[in-house]
């Protein structure tokens, strides 16, 4: 029998709700040595129990003398001083006596023996002296309460006389991994298995929010196995986090465990992702179930452990930087829950933009992808394309706007010249979103993108890209730079052991195949062919299954869920499949022609020009640069 979710409480509700039943969250304190301290927090106001300097000391190299003995000195009346008598030699950091109120530089001293000195510019009182407490005053605040100990801190705080100081704990936090199907990194995998990254993931978190995390061994979906987990965590830690198991699945056993042990005080918040969530209590401590799929356990760690966390040092969550960015694409919601939208960020043209990416629960690389979040109101259907939207960066702005930006046709030789750019110049990166050539067009087009990767032939010309150019981007100056000549063909397994080798052979009987995207460069050079051949698509099984990246088609031919994928040579190569050559193709960079004085385009065109590009382009095979960096259109013949 399935369970259903308890709850459907928007997010401030319920964790307003989670804290008010935590009450007094456990603020234990200890003493640290300062030097140790980084990172904690401060549990109560730290003065100072010295001045610093706490002596009158010298502020430069030279000699320390009275002010008043140096009256009328000038460069037409040089003042003779003695050692001894008038001054002493003082170096940075030395004490001053009470008998002298200045120092004069070594720099502006005349040497007239070993014990006598002329100056030509009079002094005055206090002049390079560091006064004692010019830094620090003993009894004067050093940090407040509460205050989260920085490295300058630690140095101000020794400076002081501090040399221990009281913190909270750390809190403790266990994490328990749960599912049957669930596998250690490492292990051998067989069909079914999942790796365990998620409590790892957790760990880091924690980390990185001031908690020591302990992580459990994983348990499998079992009632009692799970409740003694969570019972042994609970009396070791001071917060557990069980992963997985909180949805309403016949497995899903988080809920009962927690409310037979304690309190399960919310499961269900209207998020999306992360809906599944469980916030329960179990003899005065949190315990938080969090959904499996990593998108969703992301979003529930950081908007609802964090400030539990948080909470447990003293601590409140910091206001997210915000920014406004023009949204790329249509970016539709459920009235049910408040949703967060991983996007990818560029500045293009003054503006930040914003395009959505893949929206799903389990699509890890999202997160990894992303530089910023949409937050969408539970009481919006939807936020239209052209809109200026708020976007919590999770990246730098100084990042995004070193940002390089391409969207267009998918290959892999994009990823390898982005690293090679990075690599040359650290402040550099290059954003790649796979939409297809015409998707790269499109954005050209409304000012999306820096640079269009595109492989599109002409059907009726037989030429690549420029007739393309004219029709989606007819009112810009565009430039086609030439990248490589490439090789398309079908990706099989090894041996072909459905023995393809024509277009006509995926109309078989028995013969799967796997489509790119339509507007993909690749799918038209498909629709081509078959029109050439006189084959419907609907005769073709799994024509209508679309992937997004020649990878991807690869990877679906090489675990068997496909017979064969048109693609490129490189990633048949990096798939270990074999490869049946169709034809080859001009995959070419559009750049719009303001953009081409920007310096990350220089470099980016230097990269491509590069003996190491080349080197890396033999190393994957079935490349062609002999025009690499030509450029062949200017985007004034059709402007």
């Amino acid at each position: 029998m399935q369970n259903v979710y308890l709850s459907n409480f928007e997010l401030d509700e319920a964790l307003k709700i989670y804290m008010d039943k935590l009450g007094a969250l456990n603020n234990e304190t200890e003493i640290v040595d300062t030097w140790d301290a980084r990172g904690r927090v401060t549990a109560n106001a730290v003065f100072a129990v010295l001045s610093s300097p706490h002596y009158n000391s010298s502020a430069m190299d030279g000699i320390a003398c009275k002010s008043e003995k140096t009256f009328g000195a000038s460069e037409r009346n040089h003042v003779v001083l003695t050692e001894g008598t008038d001054y002493m030699v003082v170096d940075t950091g030395d004490p001053i006596l009470k008998d002298f109120d200045c120092v004069i530089m070594v720099e502006d001293l005349i040497n007239i023996n070993e014990k006598q000195v002329e100056i030509y510019q009079s002094a005055v009182p206090w002049q390079n002296i560091r006064p004692l407490g010019e830094d620090i005053v003993e009894n004067q605040l050093i940090v407040p309460s509460r205050h989260q100990i920085r490295p300058v801190d630690i140095g101000a705080l020794i400076a002081g006389g501090i040399n221990s100081v009281e913190v909270y704990k750390k809190p403790r936090i266990g994490i328990i991994p749960t599912g049957t199907e669930i596998v250690e990194p490492g292990t051998e995998l067989k069909i079914g298995d999942i790796i365990d990254f998620n409590s790892r993931t957790f760990a880091a978190q924690v980390s990185e929010w001031g908690g020591e995390a302990r992580r459990y061994g994983i348990v499998r979906d079992d009632f009692e196995l799970i409740k003694q987990a969570v019972s042994k965590a609970n009396e070791e830690n001071d917060i557990v986090l069980i992963n997985a198991g909180s949805s309403a699945g016949r497995e899903d056993y988080t809920s009962s465990a927690v409310s037979e042990l304690g309190e399960l005080v919310i499961h269900g918040v209207a998020i999306k992702p992360g809906k599944p969530v469980m916030m329960g209590i179990i003899n005065g401590k949190p315990v938080i179930g969090i959904p499996g799929f990593p998108v969703s356990a992301y979003f529930v760690m950081e908007e609802i452990v964090k400030p539990v966390i948080y909470g447990f040092q003293g601590l409140e969550t910091e206001a997210d930087k915000m920014v406004d960015a023009v949204l790329t694409r249509r970016c539709m919601s459920s009235l049910k829950y408040h949703e967060f939208v991983r996007v990818k960020l560029g500045y293009i043209a003054g503006r930040f933009v914003a395009t959505p990416l893949a929206r799903g629960a389990g699509a890890t690389m999202s997160l990894v992808n992303a530089d910023g979040v949409l937050e969408i109101d539970q009481s919006i259907e939807g936020i239209e394309a052209g809109t200026v939207v708020k976007v919590k960066l999770l990246s730098s702005e100084d990042k995004v706007k070193n940002t390089l930006v391409c969207i267009g046709s998918h290959d892999p030789i994009i990823d390898i010249a982005a690293d090679l750019l990075h690599r040359k110049n650290k402040k550099y990166f290059l954003s790649s979103s796979n939409v297809g050539s015409t998707g790269g067009l499109m954005a050209l087009k409304t000012g999306e993108t820096h640079m269009a990767p595109t492989h599109l032939l002409d059907m009726d010309s037989g030429i690549y890209n420029t007739s393309y150019l004219k029709k989606y981007v007819p009112h810009k100056k565009i430039v086609l730079i030439k990248c490589v000549g490439r090789i398309q063909g079908f990706m099989v397994r090894k041996g072909n052991p459905k023995n393809i080798g024509k277009f006509e052979d995926l109309q078989r009987e028995g013969v799967k195949f796997v489509n790119r995207q339509r507007g993909s460069g690749t799918r038209l050079l498909l629709d081509y062919n078959l029109n050439k051949s006189g084959i419907s698509p609907d005769s073709i099984n799994g024509y209508y299954r679309e992937e997004f990246t020649h990878l991807a088609v690869a990877a679906a031919v090489e675990a068997g869920d496909a017979d064969a994928g048109l693609g490129v040579y490189s990633a048949a190569a990096l798939m270990g499949l074999d490869f049946i050559p169709v034809s080859s193709e001009e995959y070419d960079l559009a750049i719009p022609e303001e953009y081409m004085s920007l310096d990350i385009v220089k470099e980016f065109i230097e990269i491509i020009n590069s003996e190491e590009f080349r080197k890396k382009l033999d190393e994957l095979g079935g490349y062609d640069y002999s025009n690499t960096g030509t450029i062949i259109t200017q985007g004034a013949e059709h402007a």
